[in-house]
């Protein structure tokens, strides 16, 4: 008992030397339990035929049942397809690019300039969906918007970017890149500083250019950041977001914008078909939660840098 008695007498002078950190963790704690675990009591009616009259504990058990419906759907595989589509999509072309910025940042040396392009980068990430969908939209109408304006006035035709479903996965995509470019290369930039000079210094010496010293120096250094964002940004590749999807979605590109997340708004919340749509937002919780898993366990084999 006495090796017990002291661990507790440890954790608890820890707790009084620090207590201004532990408090600050109280709100980061009470968020994630108030808002992400408390509301896991529910997912229980993704297998029940939930009737609000009855409750969740006093609705019938139905098993499996919305889960076979949803793998039986005609619009299942049409779901998988664009939700997955628009994952790999976003993940093959949005990861990259603030990688590619960030180095870029790195290079300049003028201050001015510097902070120039990093606050150009960095605003569009304030907008809000509302406002991006909203920008989107205008530039590209058929009739008066921006693209098709430059379009007519290099002889082309205009194009009904937001009608045909071939343009939907890029728009989505591109807008989404613009948008949080900047954002997403401040962590790469913080990687960055982290570099030892020296190493910069005795490469410069030995006659190294600029680009090899990214390639050999600046990469590599960077290269656990790169591998757990890729890991988190690997898990959350059927999170396709769901505002801007249904913002941008129209009768007339439904085929390439309907996903699992604006299927379960339709069924859910304009239809009423709670346990249903419970078990369908469950299924892609779980694809989500399977892919995390597996590419990290693929990461810390072929590159020793993992989430754990």
């Amino acid at each position: 008992m006495k090796p017990r008695n002291n661990h507790w007498h440890y954790a608890a002078r820890s707790v009084r030397r620090n207590w201004e950190l532990y408090l600050l963790l109280i709100p980061v704690i009470a968020y994630y339990v108030i808002f992400k675990y408390v509301p896991m009591y529910g997912v229980q009616i993704a297998f029940k035929d939930f009737m609000a009259s009855k409750g969740i504990w006093g609705s019938p058990w139905v098993g499996f049942d919305h889960f076979e419906r949803l793998f039986n759907s005609y619009y299942f595989w049409r779901l998988i397809k664009n939700t997955l589509g628009i994952g790999i999509y976003e993940l093959v072309v949005g990861f990259p690019v603030p990688i590619i910025l960030a180095l870029m940042i790195n290079e300049v040396r003028a201050p001015f300039f510097r902070k120039t392009v990093q606050t150009v980068t960095y605003a569009p990430h304030f907008l809000s969906t509302v406002v991006l969908a909203g920008m989107v939209l205008i530039f590209l109408a058929p009739g008066n918007g921006l693209v098709n304006q430059l379009i007519k006035l290099f002889g082309g035709a205009p194009v009904s970017f937001m009608t045909e479903p071939g343009w939907f996965k890029s728009i989505f995509v591109f807008s989404g890149v613009w948008q949080n470019m900047g954002w997403g290369s401040i962590i790469y930039l913080a990687a960055l500083t982290g570099i030892d000079p020296q190493l910069h210094e005795a490469a410069k010496v030995d006659g190294a250019s600029r680009l090899q010293r990214i390639w050999h120096i600046n990469l590599p250094g960077i290269m656990p950041t790169i591998v757990i964002l890729l890991i988190l940004n690997a898990g959350n590749l059927m999170g396709v977001g769901f505002e801007k999807v249904l913002l941008l979605q129209n009768d007339l590109n439904m085929e390439a914008s309907d996903v699992l997340s604006t299927y379960v708004y339709r069924s859910g919340i304009l239809e009423a078909q709670y346990s249903f749509s419970a078990a369908v937002d469950l299924f892609n919780a779980i694809v989500n939660f399977i892919l995390l898993v597996s590419v990290n366990y693929i990461s810390r084999k072929v590159s020793e840098t993992s989430l754990w």
